[in-house]
């Protein structure tokens, strides 16, 4: 029963939990059963919730007394250790913050809570959610399931890996550069940035720079993605950012006459990209295009012209570094290198500053010109497939390029705003997921949501799954 329930997905698991098929009971242990014979070796979640199987019992209790159940009732759900649990445990990957338990919920997780969901444990993260990596001073590095010398991404890796693995089917991570869309990508699970403020950052740090922090759900199913994203958007009263009710989506779906145009693009614009990378988001566009959505190669000018990471990091070097300096005041000795990478970037000028953000508002303007024409934009997620633990740099096609630029395909939807999903679609050479990124208008979800279904109707690997047998039956 174990080895059944941890690869099904939140919204299956919900609807046997209705029909009495299995209990909350059974969902939770074999959950916790899972991180016991795995979480050893890929160190993914750094707390477990108390009360878990508490909130179990309960909830097979009100299934069996007819209640009116939430559509995730009795479903467990990890959280990234960034986002405030009411209770548990929320210490940023930091040391100084060792011991810090919230006295509420952040918002996503309360929502998560209302619909029945069942908080299980945190994931792991960089310190204060700052890398392309995790990995942090006080809970060490997480391993990625596919291959343990492997990466699992930033920073939202403990998640992704934790996902990836079957120690949950659904989570909730954050992202200011790639922290959703890229972990999800290297370890072969989805990931969903919606349009910037759809879902309230209440109850999340760092939040600066406010106007690019994202959060959003990791799962292994674009219906369960779709779900939490119904579950999780809409204002909350507290974040200024978070305006735009559910209900109003911008996205279309075809119509007789009509059919979607998705524009394709993997060189230029984004730098070098690996020929794994390549075939795989040429493979999607051929997948779409057999499935009745017009899809055409494009150019982007504006991507070419701009690098959206360079923009972030002067801006975040600014805005980011008064909120650490206060964080880690009388901790020096406690300062990770994330941290201190951010310390040590120089401080850039009100003219570089001002240029930054002008520069960010003609990448905008790139953006509405091309979603004039077209739907929605598939593109690489990151450049390479999970890559060895503290890379410094990658070589691509002969070209040598900075770790940094994995980023150089998600940045631009951070800066920008816009909605983005990551799923997989291929397989490396060296047997390691490869991801695709589906880009849709600001507030245009649901046309994302109907094309990244399309595409998993379709993968060629849908059922795949890190083997992780050895390290399971080892006691």
């Amino acid at each position: 029963m174990s080895n059944e329930l941890i690869f099904q997905d939140a919204t299956q698991l919900a609807a046997r939990i209705r029909s009495k098929e299995i209990s909350p009971v059974e969902v939770v242990q074999a959950h916790l059963d899972r991180i016991r014979a795995v979480d050893p070796q890929i160190n993914a979640i750094v707390t477990l919730a108390d009360g878990a199987m508490e909130a179990a019992r309960a909830a097979e209790a009100a299934v069996l007394k007819g209640d009116k159940l939430g559509p995730l009732h009795g479903v467990p759900f990890t959280v990234k250790d960034a986002i405030d649990t009411a209770g548990v445990l929320t210490q940023r990957g930091s040391p100084i913050f060792k011991g810090r338990i919230p006295d509420t919920d952040a918002t996503t997780v309360a929502r998560m809570k209302q619909a029945g969901g069942i908080l299980l444990a945190k994931t792991n993260l960089p310190e204060f959610s700052y890398w392309i990596e995790t990995d942090n001073l006080l809970s060490g590095r997480t391993l990625n399931p596919w291959n343990l010398d492997r990466t699992p991404g930033g920073s939202s890796g403990g998640e992704s890996a934790a996902i990836a693995a079957g120690m949950a089917p659904i989570g909730l991570s954050t992202d200011v550069a790639i922290s959703i869309r890229g972990p999800a990508a290297l370890t072969g699970v989805m990931g969903f940035k919606a349009t910037h403020g759809r879902i309230p950052m209440t109850g999340i740090w760092p939040r600066e720079p406010r106007r690019f922090w994202h959060v959003g759900p990791m799962a292994r199913s674009i219906r369960d993605i779709a779900l939490a994203y119904t579950l999780l958007a809409g204002p909350d009263g507290e974040d200024g950012y978070s305006t735009s009710p559910l209900a109003l989506d911008a996205g279309r779906m075809p119509t007789p006459g009509r059919p979607l145009r998705v524009g394709w693009l993997v060189e230029p614009g984004f730098g070098p990209i690996d020929a794994d990378v390549a075939a795989t988001v040429r493979a999607a566009a051929e997948a779409l295009q057999g499935n009745g959505v017009i899809v055409e190669p494009v150019r982007i000018p504006v991507l070419e012209e701009i690098n959206a990471l360079d923009l972030l990091w002067k801006i975040q070097a600014m805005e980011t570094k008064p909120a650490f300096r206060k964080a880690t005041a009388g901790h020096e000795d406690k300062i990770f290198k994330h941290a201190q990478a951010v310390f040590d970037t120089p401080d850039t000028s009100i003219e570089d500053f001002v240029l930054a953000e002008q520069q960010i508002e003609r990448m905008r303007d790139g953006f509405s010109r091309y979603f004039q024409r077209y739907d929605a934009l598939l593109c690489p997620v990151t450049p390479v497939p999970a890559h060895t633990h503290d890379a410094a740099e990658f070589v691509i096609g002969g070209e040598t390029v900075s770790s940094l630029h994995v980023m150089d395909a998600t940045a631009p939807l951070s800066v920008t705003g816009l909605p983005g999903l990551s799923m997989r679609f291929g397989t490396s050479r060296d047997g390691l997921p490869v991801g695709v990124q589906l880009v849709g208008p600001w507030l245009g979800e649901s046309t994302l949501l109907h094309l990244g279904a399309r595409l998993e109707s379709v993968s060629p690997v849908r059922e795949a799954r890190p083997d992780l047998s050895a390290i399971a039956n080892r006691r």
